[in-house]
């Protein structure tokens, strides 16, 4: 038994070895393509694979570029990807960890689109998409609590997590504004108690960080293209802001200005800086606009588009994917109106992802050079732990809306349910796929696989 344990210790204190651009690649596809459950899921997915198992980048320094994700517009999952892949192997390394966390969730976004417009009303897709959203709960909870370990290290986290929680879904208080009175409570806590904002647990269990590829690599000087320049910022603008809006500003002068192809890159160009708080947080304003502002869509049609993107692999933000192809496929003009459908995913996607790119590569060589800053260090620390509380408003609205048929507001737009509508089915399914994947732990494939399973052999039985 000791020869085990000292066997395994070694494994563990072993310095892991540097992944070649080619090895990075095949991880990141292999996270595009099991990104399931939202940005709490997939940031768990990417911790496991980088930080637990291949060690490719230590718990810290993976903590203070998602803390720093979180503050950008955006699907932080995406621009977490892009961080990492641009520490590993310098802008290529980022364009191909963003580029493969998108794509496989995009086509198959694009052939759901598709599938919706021509067969919106099959029963068995009803059915499959039913099993899937009730595991997809599952998973999202397990991600919750994953994450939430990790950042709630003390009662002062745990603490600013609640009251994270309580203001975003009692009071609806704007994310934005809870992200920034998290920051100023870490940053001010930081001066008068700096020990628990350093995010430090107490008690005798604390594991030491283990460093990762990324971490031995910095002390060798290997990573010189993390320090800032003095034209760092002004060649990333003038590089990847015509990248951007250089195709919009080219379809608004060929399309003209009332065209849907300007009006999809003018507005959803806007959702890419405003979008704080991921899909969720953007869905009113999205769902009010394509539906009132835009004519679009149709009335509850939004929450279909959700549907087909909690089921795809990639950020939720895939959503607005869906949007795009409705209004340009129900706006074809003289173009075929699946093509038309397509550019405008296309379009929505170019969009939506670029920015992303822009924010990491602009900003990361300044949050790199600010990691070692205390003050700035706490500020994060505390936004990490309001994000549980607002991921766990997430989770509990998506359970709201898959268990129950209707819900009733109680003042402040705080939603309950009412218990009468409850769908047995799906509760069961929901509840069978957290014990297959907390209890059991069944993988995250097996368990939507047998959960849409289930979801179409229980819609089959009589009333």
């Amino acid at each position: 038994m000791n020869a085990i344990v000292a066997d395994n210790n070694a494994q563990a204190t072993e310095a892991p070895a540097t992944p070649t651009l080619r090895q990075a690649a095949r991880l990141w596809a292999k996270i595009g393509l099991l990104s399931f459950g939202g940005p709490a899921g997939q940031i768990a997915l990417m911790h496991k694979e980088l930080v637990e198992e291949r060690r490719w980048i230590g718990e810290q320094r993976f903590l203070h570029a998602l803390n720093y994700c979180m503050l950008l517009p955006g699907p932080e999952a995406q621009q977490l990807a892009i961080y990492i892949g641009w520490l590993l192997h310098r802008t290529v390394g980022g364009l191909v960890a963003g580029i493969l966390f998108v794509l496989p969730g995009a086509f198959v976004m694009l052939g759901l689109s598709i599938f919706y417009v021509l067969y919106n009303d099959a029963p068995v897709i009803e059915a499959l998409f039913f099993g899937v959203k009730a595991a997809v709960l599952a998973v999202v909870v397990e991600a919750v609590i994953r994450i939430g370990k990790r950042a709630l290290k003390n009662r002062v986290m745990v603490a600013i997590a609640v009251a994270a929680f309580l203001a975003i879904y009692v009071v609806k208080l704007p994310f934005p504004l809870i992200i920034l009175a998290a920051g100023l409570t870490g940053w001010i806590g930081n001066r008068f108690a700096p020990v628990p904002f350093s995010g430090a647990a107490h008690g005798k269990g604390n594991l030491p960080d283990v460093r990762g590829a990324v971490d031995l690599m910095f002390e060798r000087g290997e990573l010189a293209h993390t320090r800032p320049t003095k034209w760092h910022a002004p060649r990333t603008i003038a590089i990847w802001l015509p990248i951007w809006l250089g195709p919009v500003v080219l379809i608004s002068a060929l399309t003209g200005s009332a065209s849907v192809w300007t009006q999809i890159g003018g507005f959803f160009s806007l959702m890419a800086v405003v979008t704080f708080g991921g899909a969720y947080a953007a869905l009113s304003y999205v769902a009010q606009a394509a539906v009132s502002s835009f004519g679009w869509l149709a009335p509850g049609e939004m929450v279909d588009g959700l549907g087909l993107a909690e089921t795809t692999p990639g950020p939720l933000i895939l959503v607005l994917q869906f949007v795009g192809f409705v209004a340009a496929y129900r706006h074809a003009g003289a173009m075929s109106p699946l093509l038309a459908g397509s550019l405008g995913a296309m379009l929505t996607i170019w969009v939506t992802f670029v920015p992303c790119f822009f924010w990491i590569f602009l900003g990361a060589p300044y949050i790199e050079a600010l990691r070692e800053n205390k003050a700035i260090s706490a500020a994060l620390s505390a936004i990490t732990a309001a994000v549980v509380g607002v991921v766990l408003n997430l989770a509990l609205w998506f359970a709201l809306h898959v268990i129950f048929g209707e819900v009733r507001s109680i003042g402040l737009g705080t939603e309950i349910p009412v218990f009468s509508s409850i769908d047995w089915r799906a509760a069961l399914l929901a509840a069978a796929a957290m014990v297959a994947m907390l209890r059991l732990k069944i993988g995250m494939l097996p368990t939507l696989a047998g959960s849409a399973l289930a979801g179409m052999a229980l819609l089959a039985l009589p009333g």
